[in-house]
């Protein structure tokens, strides 16, 4: 396996693309949006530079890594010869439905297809594809380039091969792969969106302030970092998107979203990205404060 394509330049297509270039592989990152890929190159050489004053990699690595990545706006020219899609849009089903009808139209027979999806069901996507033998679910953690941990999901058909090849080659990228069946949520989410969703009935029923609640996780269950300040780093369209299928594929009203989760989302206030969500960002900087709806 040599050449992979990558469909989706945001925050983990990018990611996910620097660690594969880094690694020898030619890449192909895909996105309708040609100022999305140029904001994805700028970032990906950005967090390389950074590797490079950290002495994690020399410069050499860095230059190669930018060589070895080329952008496309269609699929259609980006996968015909590819050993492996790894898709990383938005997490939507009849978005990534859409775009896996074109990655199984486009790629070769024995291309492996894979999701970076965090909830959506693997079996789901893998049935409007010609071989569901060939998709698995590649759930990378944010940042991509940091964190070790793979969720390797194995959809109802997907066969023994391809799942033993994903998590050789999760390895082969300095990961730890974890191997999960395809049930809502996987196990990341399962676990980890209950939590935040938690945190934030805490707060909407007025148990404690924000940053009461991400110290008492911080300093209590020695999290490092406040679930909170983490729902603001993932995104609270994900956390709610993601609360969503587990609330609907798993029938339990436990997972249903808080709705201060709901409303914060309809409001745009979506964490970091939007500038603002239990905190408020400042551009270009790492310093953020109590959000003055909960100040």
């Amino acid at each position: 396996m040599k050449k992979v394509a990558i469909i989706g330049a945001g925050t983990m297509g990018n990611g996910i693309a620097h660690v594969f270039a880094m690694n020898g592989y030619k890449v192909s990152l895909v996105d309708v949006s040609s100022e999305r890929l140029e904001q994805a190159m700028e970032t990906i050489d950005k967090n390389l530079w950074r590797m490079v004053a950290k002495e994690k990699i020399d410069e050499k690595v860095k230059t190669e890594a930018i060589e070895n990545i080329d952008t496309f706006t269609e699929i259609s020219e980006a996968v015909s010869d590819v050993d492996l899609i790894v898709e990383a849009a938005t997490e939507n089903l009849d978005l990534k439905l859409s775009i896996f009808k074109q990655m199984d139209k486009f790629s070769k027979d024995d291309c492996i297809l894979a999701s970076n999806t965090s909830s959506i069901s693997i079996t789901k996507i893998a049935s409007v594809t010609e071989h569901p033998e060939n998709v698995i679910g590649m759930h990378f953690m944010n940042p991509v380039p940091v964190m070790k941990l793979v969720e390797v999901i194995k959809g109802y058909h997907t066969s023994d091969a391809v799942t033993k090849t994903i998590m050789q080659l999760s390895k082969d990228l300095s990961k730890v792969p974890t191997e999960v069946n395809d049930y809502p949520g996987f196990v990341a989410n399962r676990i980890l969106m209950p939590m935040i969703n938690e945190a934030i009935y805490t707060l909407f029923e007025g148990v404690a302030g924000v940053e009461e609640i991400d110290t008492v996780m911080k300093l209590g269950m020695a999290h490092p970092m406040g679930p909170l300040q983490l729902a603001d780093f993932i995104g609270l369209d994900v956390c709610l998107a993601i609360l969503n299928v587990l609330h609907e594929g798993l029938g339990n009203p436990k997972y249903a979203p808080c709705p201060l989760l709901v409303n914060m989302v309809t409001a745009k206030n979506l964490g970091r990205k939007s500038g603002e969500g239990f905190y408020k960002y400042s551009e270009g900087s790492k310093d953020m404060v109590v959000s003055p709806s909960f100040a």
